[in-house]
């Protein structure tokens, strides 16, 4: 069944730790018009109001790096996802970097709180800190924390000020109160570059990662077909892709975090066409390409383009 397609346009940078995945969204619309494609011209294309201004004022909170403005962030992806939703239409979401996908997740289940939702995260990291656990405290490492509602005070290895956890706890609780997700409707697809505390959490929940190595060797199609099944007793399903889950040799590194040993482009666009096909799938993302510290000419934008228009056109 063809979905009606609305794409939402999130430039938010808050998060990361580069600077320049604000810009990759417009990197896939020139990627277009440098072939003269239209394809954004069939489609509604919103764009949402970002806080980047934010990034030229000081950090408040170390453990928790603009925090503040990533509440604001999470308010305004959960509201238009939770919206588009109840018109049954289907929010396509081009986002700058991945900490805003706890919004997304959020929105979901907004729009959806009876129903039980999986998650499919296809990325190089784990994105499961806190800010108990960071050693950076850029928050997009942890927006899957933030929707699983979990804190990791076991591997605890800072000292979180009080205002922290109140604006943490604020954001936990965006759209629905406590966990939006339950550890076992999470699967995660070519993570391979993860911290201790985030491996505790894989470990202690029995996270499933299918690798590279077994994407290669059991191909995309039938991998994607296991995630799928063993998300069967979800109601809905969202899939959020970051382009790092790419191998840069392959890419490029126009991504905030390349990570070495990743899936082909083919691999990421038969995965992504096979989970677009699922009548579970009510949204979909795609985050951090960053033209900034690309070192082939928008060539991670061009490439990830290319995946979007195949994926869209797998479902007439």
């Amino acid at each position: 069944m063809k979905k009606d397609i609305h794409f939402i346009i999130n430039k938010s940078e808050l998060t990361a730790g580069t600077r320049g995945a604000s810009l990759g969204p417009e990197a896939l619309f020139v990627a277009a018009r440098a072939v003269n494609n239209r394809f954004f011209n069939d489609f509604i294309v919103e764009e949402l109001p970002n806080y980047n201004y934010l990034l030229d004022q000081p950090v408040e909170h170390a453990f928790a790096k603009r925090i503040d403005g990533l509440i604001q962030v999470y308010s305004d992806v959960s509201t238009i996802i939770s919206e588009k939703l109840a018109k049954q239409q289907f929010p396509f979401l081009l986002s700058g970097d991945h900490g805003s996908a706890g919004g997304t997740i959020a929105g979901i289940k907004k729009a959806f709180p009876t129903k039980r939702l999986g998650v499919i995260w296809v990325d190089a990291h784990g994105d499961l800190h806190t800010p108990y656990t960071t050693p950076s405290g850029n928050m997009h490492g942890m927006p899957l924390a933030s929707v699983l509602n979990e804190d990791n005070l076991v591997c605890q290895i800072n000292e979180v000020p009080p205002a922290t956890i109140e604006a943490w706890n604020h954001l936990k609780n965006t759209g629905f109160v406590g966990a939006k997700i339950q550890p076992e409707d999470l699967i995660f697809i070519a993570v391979r570059d993860t911290e201790a505390q985030e491996n505790a959490l894989i470990d202690r929940f029995n996270i499933k990662n299918y690798s590279v190595a077994e994407v290669q060797a059991e191909g995309a199609v039938q991998i994607a077909e296991k995630a799928l099944n063993d998300l069967a007793e979800c109601d809905i399903i969202y899939v959020s892709f970051d382009v790092d889950s790419m191998d840069p040799k392959e890419t490029s590194v126009g991504t905030g975090t390349p990570v070495a040993n990743g899936l082909h482009p083919n691999q990421a666009k038969e995965l992504l066409q096979t989970f677009y096909k699922s009548p579970k799938l009510v949204s979909m993302e795609f985050v951090e390409i960053n033209p900034c510290l690309d070192d082939k000419m928008n060539q991670m934008a061009t490439i990830t383009f290319s995946i979007l228009e195949a994926v869209i056109a797998t479902v007439k």
